[in-house]
């Protein structure tokens, strides 16, 4: 019989009979991998196990515990979910039922316009445990676009992707269910159920059964306000029961450190429905913390060696339709105002002010790099359904720079760039960091493919010389260039991204840019976009749920209280306020006229970081008893000297720059 020759991921070679499966790849590295085996990468491609390998093919097998292993048991995940629900409601329409981080969902309508509770949910997994039990296999085939249009007569929204796919569409998110070309690819687990999709799957039903179902929410088809609203149940599906375990875990935690709960708990800021969706008001506590990060932010940049300035909120049409905003990103822009000397936008972004700033003047190489700051706050219109508290807003802040130099400087400007950014984010508490270089989206963009190239590889050589590990997220680049994204690693193992850099030859072209080199030629500069804190507003969120509201003593809206233990102890404690706030603490005193016990407790849940408590003993000898958040076991007879140092220790060794 003849043979085929396959290439395996550490380069070694596997012979196997000619028609081999990427199973029979498995099974012939080892027993262990073939009963662990969910799919297999053929020359890149995610394929089924039974599909065919070509000789000379690289072929690697995916496992549960992968990126990709995942994704597919949740895939798989949604198709029992969709089985199930038409199971228990004959007549259910299903619509599209993709994997998502960390889990699925599926979207449905329902016979006679039921609605899923909570208890459905309950029936949907027991059922769809009972399809697990059942081994179903996943069987693909292949079938004309008639053919398809017959199997599912009765199922509307498949028929509306099919009759894309006659149509030729292949820009359509959904069409990723099924395969490209004159046909469309179908899954069944059973006689009684077949749904449309690309794949893979894993073998059967019984390499599934790690899942939980977490909610219903509402979902218009195709995300149009104008289409049908369906329900989406989503749920989550892992490798182990351990792997679910510690994701519901980190769910209850991500709960309890909610930065809306936390954010009125702690009477920090609020969403007034007045004000319109996705628009936040800061509260006095809340604004001071805001005031903490700004001065910081300031006074990081003023070490940097940037320049502050000021733009405003809106723009003529003009400006806009240079920088391409209005070509790119108008679906993202607020509606535009017509006045008697133009139509005006309330501004997306700041860069193309700061480029007004760039062009006000002849500029020399000897500015160079010319590194360019504004706290500036934007406007983005984001779908209501997207909204959410400060982590998806409509109105924020962004700690802006745009840094102007010459192609000559670029590199270095970036490592020194990346090298802001990551003591910035330490001076937060973060530690774990996680590079992505975000290439070009071929159909949006724009400025030549030599200009792309050169802004990437400046970059990826700034990551590489800095030595900081990346992934290439390829297409996720802005319109007018790469970009580096520096996602963190929260107290509860979220990642979040926060910090960008973008390289920009592009709007130097559109507004014209010039310097004069040393040459006394005129030049091109190149622009770097960065923002890093992403905005104000989204991470104090990511701050708030990091420390779970614990805020560390140099952000914290109150740092210490002064309590006496009966009223006539309140002058003593009115006198240690006085003197922690001649030197810069935000102290308050709550006099006596409460239980000390309730005093401290609400001091804890409002968590304070210093609660002094002062007696008779302290009054006689000048000292302190000081309970800090976290501990049980107070400190007494502190001296008020001692801990002034102390705390002023504390504040600087967070990275505060500007404290005594």
């Amino acid at each position: 019989m003849a043979e085929i020759d396959v290439v395996l991921p550490d380069g070694s070679h596997k012979s196997l009979p000619e028609g081999a499966t990427a199973g029979d790849v498995a099974a012939a590295i080892g027993a262990r991998l073939a009963k662990d085996a969910v799919a297999a990468r053929i020359d890149g491609v995610l394929s089924d196990l039974t599909a065919s390998v070509p000789n000379g093919a690289h072929v690697g097998i995916v496992t549960p515990a992968s990126d990709d292993g995942r994704e597919i048991l949740r895939h798989s995940s949604a198709h029992v979910m969709a089985q199930a629900v038409t199971r228990l409601w004959p007549g259910a329409k299903y619509a599209i039922g993709p994997a998502i981080e960390n889990g699925f969902y599926y979207d449905f309508e329902l016979p006679g316009g039921a609605h899923f509770t909570d208890e459905d949910l309950a029936r949907i997994e027991a059922t769809m445990r009972e399809i697990v039990a059942e081994d179903q296999p996943f069987t693909r085939r292949e079938m004309s676009i008639d053919d398809g249009l017959a199997v599912f007569a009765d199922q509307p929204f498949k028929l509306e992707i099919i009759t894309k796919v006659r149509e030729g569409a292949d820009d359509d998110e959904d069409l990723g269910e099924v395969s490209a070309g004159p046909v469309v690819s179908v899954y069944a687990n059973s006689e009684g159920f077949v749904d449309l999709c690309r794949g893979p799957h894993v073998p059967s039903t019984k390499r599934l059964g790690h899942f939980k179902l977490m909610r219903v929410a509402g979902a218009y088809w195709r995300g149009d306000e104008k289409r049908p609203q369906l329900q989406r149940v989503y749920g989550t599906a892992w490798e182990s029961a351990a792997a679910l375990d510690a994701h519901l875990h980190q769910l209850e935690e991500a709960e309890k450190r909610d930065h809306r709960r936390l954010a009125t708990e702690l009477d920090l800021l609020s969403f007034p429905s007045e004000l319109g969706g996705g628009l936040a008001v800061w509260h006095p506590r809340g604004g001071i913390v805001r005031k903490q990060m700004e001065d910081f932010s300031r006074a990081r940049h003023l070490e940097g060696g940037y320049e502050f300035v000021v733009t405003p909120h809106l723009a003529n049409a003009r400006l806009f339709e240079t920088s391409g905003h209005l070509g790119f990103y108008k679906d993202g822009m607020y509606p535009p105002m017509e006045m008697d000397n133009g139509t005006y936008y309330m501004k997306p972004m700041n860069c193309p002010m700061h480029c007004l700033i760039f062009r006000s003047r002849a500029r020399s190489y000897r500015e160079l790099p010319l590194r360019l700051f504004e706290l500036g706050t934007v406007y983005r219109y984001e779908r209501a359904g997207t909204l959410h508290g400060l982590m998806r807003i409509r109105g924020f802040t962004q700690d802006d720079s745009h840094i102007y130099c010459t192609e000559e400087q670029l590199e270095g400007e970036i490592i020194s760039l990346l090298g802001f950014v990551m003591d910035v984010l330490r001076a937060f508490g973060f530690s774990e960091f996680t590079a992505n270089l975000s290439t070009k989206d071929p159909e949006k963009y724009v400025g030549s493919d030599e200009i792309w190239e050169k802004s990437t590889d400046a970059l990826r050589g700034a990551l590489e010389r800095f030595g900081l590990e990346y992934q290439i997220k390829k297409g996720d680049a802005a319109f007018y260039g790469p970009k580096i994204d520096i996602d963190v690693r929260d107290a509860i193992g979220r990642t979040w991204q926060l910090s960008t850099i973008q390289c920009d030859f592009n709007h130097p072209e559109r507004f014209d840019l010039e310097y004069v080199g040393a040459d006394n030629q005129r030049h091109r500069p190149i622009m770097l976009h960065r923002a890093l804190f992403g905005s104000i507003e989204r991470f104090f969120g990511v701050l708030l749920e990091h420390y779970a509201g614990n805020l560390p003593t140099w952000l914290a809206p109150e740092q210490v209280r002064v309590l006496g233990v009966r009223n006539d102890h309140d002058d003593y404690a009115r006198e240690v306020a006085a003197h922690l706030k001649a030197t810069g603490v935000r102290v308050s005193v709550e006099v006596a006229n409460e239980p000390l016990g309730a005093r401290i407790r609400r001091a804890k849940m409002e968590k304070i970081p210093y609660v002094l408590v002062v007696g008779d003993d302290d009054v006689a000898s000048g000292t302190l008893g000081v309970n800090a958040r976290g501990s049980n076991d107070p400190s007494r007879g502190v001296s008020l000297s001692e801990f002034t140092t102390a705390l002023h220790a504390e504040i600087l060794a967070h990275g505060r720059p500007d404290a005594d």
